[in-house]
């Protein structure tokens, strides 16, 4: 009984010991974290930029194409839901590689976090436009009729009406890309793609510096409750309309 309390002690005192070692060692970590996180944030964005961009038109495709949609061609959606499904099936650590070579036709290298945005932005892409066609599929399809029956033309349905009624379905799925963008970038860290991830792997895994491990941690989750929690405020606002 008494070795088991010694042995329950000396961990705590340990535990202890190792927060205390990690918030003394932040100051010193600090400048590489914020540099960190810029990146982070700088991929994120702009790939999420591209995302809305190309994913939104796609999804929106996916429902007008669809039997019984605004402009129905079974083919063409067949084809577009064929290369959304392949975008979606490749896991991201293998679409980074597999576009190195795009990626340096665009931008003229394969590292850094700008070249991060071109694999970012093609993984994302695909899944932001299904959460599209699923906001939209979610659309009271009473309201679509009875603007195509005003004579609407059908482009002024989509901007006036399908979008505006799914706009909080699409935040919503926005936020989600978003939150997937966060851990692709992370990920995109492994081929030099910058950013915490990049930071986690370089100074924490390779240089076996657990406090760089913890604090990537730590701010990743952090980006990610920041976002998730603004795009719930925002989706609970536009809910209220």
């Amino acid at each position: 009984m008494i070795t088991n309390e010694i042995l329950y002690l000396a961990q705590e005192g340990n535990a202890v010991t190792a927060i205390t070692d990690f918030v003394q060692d932040w100051p010193n970590m600090w400048p590489s974290l914020w540099l960190g996180t810029m990146d982070t944030v700088y991929m994120v964005w702009w790939a999420t930029v591209f995302s809305v961009l190309f994913g939104l038109p796609l999804g929106v495709l996916l429902v007008a194409t669809d039997k019984g949609g605004l402009i129905p061609a079974p083919t063409a959606r067949a084809v577009l839901s064929a290369i959304v499904n392949i975008g979606r099936s490749l896991p991201f650590i293998v679409l980074m590689v597999a576009v190195l070579t795009l990626t340096r036709f665009l931008v003229g290298t394969t590292l850094g976090p700008t070249a991060a945005i071109v694999p970012l932005s093609i993984g994302a892409i695909p899944f932001f436009a299904r959460l599209v066609e699923t906001a939209l599929r979610e659309v009271d399809r009473g309201v679509v009729e009875a603007a195509h029956a005003m004579g609407t033309r059908k482009f002024t349905i989509v901007g006036k009406v399908l979008l505006p009624e799914a706009m909080p379905g699409l935040i919503a799925g926005l936020v989600m890309t978003v939150v997937t963008l966060i851990s692709y970038s992370a990920m995109a860290g492994a081929i030099g793609g910058g950013g915490l991830g990049d930071l986690a792997i370089r100074e924490g895994y390779q240089r076996f510096n657990d406090h760089y491990l913890w604090a990537t941690v730590i701010l990743l989750v952090v980006i990610v409750q920041v976002a998730q929690s603004l795009g719930d405020l925002l989706v609970r606002r536009l809910s209220r309309r």
